[in-house]
């Protein structure tokens, strides 16, 4: 520590050194202006891979404006992620799945913030030989599925909702994460939602026990199972499906409407969902004939009280930048924007950490 404690990070940083900060009456928050001035800062983050393509180019974006700052962000998972900040062996971490209050409570460095950097869709995707895209799967049966109770593609209940579709008579092979992830969590926690059985006998987690299928560590690895095995399912963030080429499912929403992935579909989850004060929230399976079932948000996980003021005003101010400019590059890779109203709390938020 520095011999100050609880000083605010935003405001007072910005005079120390000479910082355009969120808060101190900058016209653009979290522009790095004025950071060329400052020592070199090395910041390290892991965990979520679903937020890593939006994530990565954020940080390239941002170090060619500041070359003072290098961000090593390694995706590692969720479950990875929280853990090493629990630890405070990160600067920060980045999850899907919001922490428990039992990790909470474990956290070494007192409260850490979930400060939401983005949502995306989880896509339902496959290898099925001969099928066309966007095959349509009702909630029941995906659950069946990855139950192990729906075996074949030609299954009647799938083909009931494929009129005109010739399903093989292929076995289904099950994809699933093998390390600990966001991405699972919340496909998990829509399961869980929408399954009575799958919420008694698996349940909702960044880990689970699986019961049937094959592990891929990472969106990467589980896009690369479903690429190499033939009659194959499984569950990716929306960017790496739409990267790999694979195809989606359609799924069947809360009203009973047949909705495919998009931006729109997964912003709609969000605004039709009453996000609390700390921000952890789901938002699966939410109301609204417009509104993608499968969407989550992805929190960057930030000590309040910041131990190294340098490096904690470095960081304050890049997610403020990710939050704020940052955003253009959401779309682009399948991300939706955050809500402005959202960024506003979020904007208050930053305003706590302290050092």
């Amino acid at each position: 520590m520095l011999g100050v404690k609880n000083k605010p990070l935003i405001g007072l940083l910005s005079i120390i050194f000479a910082f355009s900060m969120m808060g101190c009456g900058a016209q653009n928050p979290g522009t790095p202006s004025g950071q060329d001035k400052a020592a070199k800062v090395n910041l390290t983050g892991a965990g979520s891979s679903f937020v890593y393509p939006l994530l990565n180019q954020q940080i390239e974006e941002y170090r060619k404006m500041n070359s003072n700052i290098t961000i090593n962000y390694q995706s590692t998972g969720s479950g990875a992620g929280i853990k090493q900040v629990t630890e405070q062996t990160l600067d920060f971490g980045a999850t899907d799945g919001p922490m428990t209050e039992d990790q909470i409570k474990a956290a070494k460095g007192g409260k850490l913030l979930h400060i939401p950097l983005t949502l995306g869709a989880v896509a339902v995707t496959y290898n099925v030989p001969n099928a066309p895209k966007n095959l349509k799967i009702a909630p029941a049966d995906l659950s069946d599925i990855f139950l192990g109770k729906i075996t074949n593609w030609n299954d009647q209940r799938i083909a009931t909702n494929n009129p005109g579709v010739a399903l093989p008579d292929t076995k289904i092979t099950v994809a699933h994460r093998s390390d600990g992830s966001g991405t699972t969590y919340i496909f998990s926690d829509y399961l869980s939602s929408v399954s009575p059985e799958w919420s008694s006998k698996v349940g909702k987690g960044t880990s689970l026990n699986w019961p049937a299928g094959i592990g891929g560590k990472g969106n990467a690895g589980v896009a690369g199972a479903i690429q190499q095995t033939p009659g194959s399912i499984g569950y990716l963030e929306l960017a790496y499906a739409v990267q790999n080429n694979l195809p989606y499912a359609t799924m069947q929403n809360k009203e009973g409407k047949w909705i495919t992935p998009s931006l729109q579909s997964t912003s709609a989850a969000a605004a039709a969902t009453t996000i609390p004060e700390d921000m952890r929230v789901s938002i699966v399976n939410a109301p609204g004939a417009d509104v993608y079932p499968i969407a989550g948000f992805t929190w960057v996980l930030i000590y309040q009280d910041q131990k190294d003021k340098t490096k904690g005003t470095a960081l304050v101010n890049f997610v403020n930048w990710a939050i704020h400019e940052g955003q253009n590059l959401s779309e682009g890779l399948q991300y939706a924007k955050l809500p402005a109203s959202l960024v506003g709390r979020e904007e208050a938020m930053l305003k706590t950490i302290t050092f």
